[in-house]
């Protein structure tokens, strides 16, 4: 069997009778130069840097590492707290200044690997136990060193990201204020784009907000994080938010300096809006608006004035343009004449199923039969509604002349109570007794 030399001097490994620290810190110039290539070729990230830094902190560092190492073959002890700290410190700069994480790690393995090819062939046959020991400690010097460097890297990149959210939000604050941004934008570091599309955004529960035994926060708190990593996929530029579980406000920067949504940016939008529905597992109504910087404090406020009017109409998920709701936002203004239009329906108060058939029927182009699909009821249920609303408004949604003013009717009514919860395109009080737990859609 073979003996081990180190067990026999105390376990200091030696190859070929010369103890391996030595090996290592006297070849360590050589070393330092020659991880120094293997950066530069194997990291590219690292040819990228300065050569300033290259030749001074990197190449300081890589020299430090191997003669950490040595001493750790030498005393057989890891690094100490001092030690350990420097890693950190070292590894939170490369972090501040870009590079990648796995590449710092990389370049500690980089290291280790030169090292190893330094040594290892001056092992001879006796050198059996020392080869197992050089090994153990290599592996116990990369495990704390990867630790290090990671707990030195995220802990900067965390405080890093906090001051940049805090400075974002302050951009966004600043945007919602009204009055020029630039001042903030560059305390961001963020170049103001010519326009930002303001979305007003309401999102429903995901399926497991509704289940009784389920944590229902956390379910909202990952719905509401697979919507924001969507939306930070499906943008460019860094859009500005602030979102809850039940929806919020996004800026989307835009490259036009047009005011106005076009068609193709409205293509655009209802595409991400439909994504994002999809990735949180939600339905997602988004009302935008389109502004310069400057006017996106007034643009989002007309935005959520549209979100509004489009959940009162009983609008389902997917975009809305005020284009969209023109009647429904114009009747939503207080007037006389909106009050007037929406005490024609008065009658139906009392009557909740009827007024739900009524929205129904005129939402399905008064089609009685899908009307009827979509309440669950028989078609002659519906016609046998339809004749009582009739009765009892003087309004016939047959007569054309009437069902202009049912329209308008049915605006004003919902402008006056959107405050109101709702289930799909009905308010609470007017859902059908008899249409069990299905919605039309909406929220």
């Amino acid at each position: 069997m073979i003996a081990s030399n180190a067990a026999a001097r105390g376990s200091v490994p030696c190859f070929g009778g010369v103890p391996v620290h030595d090996r290592l810190t006297g070849a360590a110039a050589a070393l330092e130069r020659a991880v120094m290539v293997r950066l530069v070729e194997q990291l590219p990230v690292y040819g990228r840097l300065p050569s300033e830094q290259l030749g001074g902190d990197i190449a300081k560092q890589v020299t430090r590492g191997i003669r950490s190492f040595a001493d750790m073959l030498r005393t057989g002890e890891p690094p100490d707290q001092a030690e350990q700290a420097a890693i950190r410190e070292s590894s939170a700069r490369r972090a501040d200044e870009g590079v990648p994480l796995e590449a710092v790690v990389g370049a500690y393995h980089l290291g280790a690997e030169e090292c190893a090819a330094q040594v290892f062939p001056e092992a001879e046959p006796g050198d059996f136990g020392d080869v197992l020991l050089v090994q153990r400690h290599l592996l116990a010097y990369l495990r704390l060193v990867s630790c290090a460097v990671a707990a030195g890297y995220v802990q900067e990149r965390q405080t890093a990201l906090g001051d940049e959210q805090v400075a974002l939000q302050a951009l966004l604050s600043r945007l919602l204020e009204g009055g020029s941004p630039q001042a903030a934008a560059d305390r961001a570091g963020i170049r103001l784009p010519p326009c930002y599309l303001v979305l007003s955004i309401s999102v429903g529960p995901h399926p497991d907000e509704l289940v009784p035994g389920v944590d229902h926060a956390v379910a909202a708190r990952r719905k509401l994080r697979r919507l924001r990593n969507e939306l930070q996929r499906q943008t460019g530029g860094v859009a500005l938010s602030v979102l809850s579980g039940r929806g919020g406000l996004v800026l989307v920067p835009h490259e036009s300096p047009a005011a106005v949504i076009g068609p193709g940016e409205r293509d655009r939008l209802s595409r991400l809006v439909v994504e994002l529905g999809r990735m949180c597992g939600a339905e997602v109504l988004a009302a935008a608006t389109a502004a310069p910087p400057e006017g996106v404090a007034e643009s989002a406020r007309l935005a959520g004035e549209i979100r509004e009017v489009a959940e009162a109409a009983g609008r389902g998920p997917g975009l809305c343009l005020l284009d969209d709701v023109l009647l429904e936002y114009q009747l939503s203004r207080p007037s006389p004449a909106r009050d007037g239009l929406a005490a024609l329906l008065d009658p139906l108060k009392t009557r909740p199923e009827l007024l739900a058939t009524l929205r129904t029927f005129l939402a399905c182009g008064l089609d009685r039969r899908r009307a009827a699909a979509l309440l669950q009821v028989h078609p002659n249920t519906v016609d046998y509604r339809l004749r009582k609303a009739t009765d009892l408004t003087g309004l016939d949604a047959a007569r054309g002349a009437d069902l202009v003013t049912l329209h308008a009717a049915l605006a004003a009514h919902d402008a006056t109570r959107h405050d109101e919860p709702r289930v799909g395109p009905h308010t609470r009080s007017e859902r059908p007794a008899d249409a069990g737990t299905r919605t039309a859609g909406g929220f």
